[in-house]
């Protein structure tokens, strides 16, 4: 992403999320039939950053301020990616946006260390790393890290009772 700017930036850094978050899910979903189902293929029913926020939220994955940093990503991309002109993270729209995720998302630990590295990487071509590019960069670097390693917690979930054709049927206990 440092080789982005603009709209490439909010477009990769909100795919990479997207994909984190898929992961996330997947890790708890019980593993599908040997035939892919295409569950989080578009147009089915998690194949939107959306649907994935929302199920990653009513399962409990993700907290509040994580489930609106998500929204707003949503959006922006959605903007940037439909904006006929050339669409900017320093835009008042989008910086209002994102204030108030960055604020939350500067009480991580790793905003400060990370924000260290960034500031020590050598100019690129398009210049010096903006500071506005910059805190989207570690915001979507802590996102993706903590997504992915939730993701490596979870094991697929086990309910107790199984509905089948004979009744309900209690599960053992994994184990």
């Amino acid at each position: 992403m440092l080789q982005e700017r603009g709209r490439g930036a909010v477009l990769v850094g909100v795919a990479r999320v997207d994909a984190a978050l898929e992961h996330l899910l997947q890790a708890l979903l019980a593993p599908g039939p040997l035939r892919a189902d295409g569950l989080f293929l578009p147009k089915r029913p998690l194949g939107s950053l959306g649907a994935k926020v929302a199920l990653a939220r009513r399962l409990g994955l993700i907290d509040a301020p994580v489930e609106r940093a998500l929204s707003t990503l949503r959006k922006l991309r959605k903007a940037f990616a439909h904006s006929a002109e050339s669409a900017s993270l320093a835009d008042p729209a989008h910086s209002a946006r994102l204030a108030e995720i960055y604020a939350e998302a500067r009480t991580n630990p790793l905003w400060a260390p990370l924000e260290t590295v960034l500031a020590a990487q050598p100019p690129s071509a398009h210049g010096p790393l903006e500071p506005v590019l910059r805190d989207y960069i570690l915001l979507i670097t802590i996102l993706v890290a903590f997504l992915e390693a939730t993701a490596q917690q979870l094991r697929p979930y086990q309910p107790p009772v199984v509905m089948g054709f004979s009744g309900v049927v209690r599960q053992a206990p994994a184990g």
